[in-house]
């Protein structure tokens, strides 16, 4: 009989996000470190761009740590805040994806390396963005079956080409999908 705390978000990948980013923070510019908490979404805004040669794609495969501060560093090691180097980033999506949630998107945003975690896209997340049940349905198809081009949203649904594109662009633009490939034949939407 004693209550259960369910994170909203898992409190190991925003521990691990706030850690490097205090971690690897450029401490030469006068700028800080900062969590920001949205409806839908945290972001940890780090201070600084990724030391080269790394790249927010680099963080999701197997790589090398390149601490910018080896003594901040070390001492995060020893009171076990860091477990082991250059598999940060790889848990945070590890216990996203195990939280039932989308993979944290690493972003250079404005010279700062910027993680965020994002809510599932729920139902009710899609009725306040205003949705109408077609456009939902083709979000749950997205979910399902791993993405949907505009051909298969027009038979799918019994719509125009037109009225096809302007679906999947304001799915789009709401930030639920983003566009994969190049050209009209080529271009599918996936979930962000």
């Amino acid at each position: 009989m004693e209550r259960v705390e369910t994170w909203e978000y898992p409190i190991e990948a925003v521990r691990e996000a706030v850690s490097n980013a205090i971690c690897h923070r450029n401490y030469e510019t006068a700028s800080n470190v900062q969590i920001r908490i949205f409806d839908d979404k945290i972001e940890v805004w780090g201070c600084g761009l990724l030391p080269e040669p790394l790249t927010p794609e680099k963080l999701k495969k197997e790589h090398k740590s390149i601490l910018r501060n080896p003594f901040i560093g070390k001492c995060f090691f020893l009171i076990k805040f860091i477990e082991q180097w250059g598999t940060g980033t790889n848990r945070m999506i590890e216990e996203c994806v195990k939280h039932g949630l989308p993979e944290p998107l690493f972003e250079e945003i404005a010279g700062d390396f910027v993680v965020t975690f994002r809510k599932g896209i729920t139902e009710e997340l899609l009725k306040e963005r205003g949705l109408n049940e077609r456009q939902m349905k083709a979000v749950s198809y997205i979910r399902e079956k791993g993405s949907l081009t505009n051909k298969e949203h027009q038979v799918l649904f019994d719509v125009s080409k037109i009225t096809a594109s302007r679906d999947l662009k304001l799915l789009e633009k709401e930030g639920i999908v983003k566009s994969i490939g190049t050209g009209r034949r080529n271009l599918k939407y996936e979930l962000k």
